[in-house]
C-alpha cells in the first residue's frame, strides 16, 4: 500500500538482473494481491472508516493527503469530508493510483488527486497540505525517518500528520521485526521531522492512533 515506501510497490522479480535499490517497500505484493487483501470485507468491516476520518476533525476546504491510499478505501470518505478541499492519494504502485483515479472518477470525487510516490518522498504536486493521514502503511516503509522528514516539508504551518498503525505485538506481523513500529520509534522520527504529538485515539484495540503537528 505510498504501501510507499511504502505502499505496495513491484519488487524486482526473481532472477532479475539489476542492481538492488537503495530503498525498498518492505512486504511488497503485486496490485492484484494488494486489491484482494485490501478490499477484503473482513478487513474493511474493521477499519472504522467513519471513525477514524472523524477523529481528524477535517473542516470543508482541508487538503489531505491519503499516503499509501492503497485500493482508495479512506480516499473518499476523506474526500467527502472536505467538498471544497482535496484529497492527494498517494501510493508508489502505479497500478494502485491507476485503480483510484477510476475509483474516483466513477464517486464523482474531483476532488481527489492520485499522486505516484517515491519511497522516500511522496512527491505531491503542492506544499499545502493540512492533514497528512497514515493508515496501516508506515511499517511498509524502509526508510521512516527519511520519509517523514520529506512529507513534514509538505505541510502548511500549523498542519498534522496522523499515523495509525498496530501494537508491533497484536499485529499480523508480530514475528517479523522489520514490518513494525512503535509510538516510541514513531515520535522520534516525528521529533526529527519537526513535529511533536497532538492527540492520541483509543479507536482500535490491536492498533494506534496519533496525530502529530507541525
Amino acid at each position: 500500500m505510498l504501501r510507499v515506501p511504502l505502499f505496495p510497490l513491484v519488487t524486482l522479480a526473481a532472477g532479475l538482473l539489476a542492481a538492488v535499490p537503495a530503498h525498498a517497500q518492505l512486504g511488497a505484493r503485486s496490485t492484484a494481491e494488494w486489491l484482494k487483501t485490501l478490499d477484503s470485507q473482513n478487513r474493511v468491516s474493521r477499519l472504522k472508516v467513519d471513525e477514524a476520518v472523524g477523529r481528524l476533525g477535517l473542516v470543508p476546504g482541508a487538503v489531505v493527503a491519503d499516503i499509501g491510499a492503497g485500493s482508495g478505501v479512506f480516499t473518499l470518505p476523506l474526500a467527502r469530508a472536505v467538498p471544497q478541499g482535496r484529497v492527494y492519494a498517494v501510493d508508489i504502485d502505479q497500478g494502485l493510483v491507476d485503480h483510484i483515479a477510476r475509483k474516483a472518477e466513477e464517486a464523482r470525487a474531483p476532488n481527489v488527486r492520485p499522486v505516484l510516490g517515491q519511497f522516500t518522498d511522496p512527491r505531491l504536486p503542492a506544499r499545502d497540505v493540512d492533514v497528512a493521514f497514515i493508515y496501516d502503511v508506515l511499517h511498509h516503509i524502509e526508510d521512516r525517518a527519511t520519509y517523514l522528514r520529506s512529507l513534514a516539508g509538505y505541510l502548511k504551518p500549523g498542519g498534522r500528520i496522523a499515523v495509525i498503525d498496530f501494537h508491533p505485538e497484536l499485529g499480523p506481523h508480530k514475528n517479523d521485526p522489520k514490518l513494525q513500529v512503535t509510538r516510541d520509534q514513531t515520535r522520534e522520527w516525528m521529533a526529527a521531522a519537526g513535529l511533536r504529538p497532538l492527540a492520541e485515539h483509543v479507536l482500535y484495540d490491536d492498533k494506534w492512533y496519533v496525530v502529530y503537528v507541525r
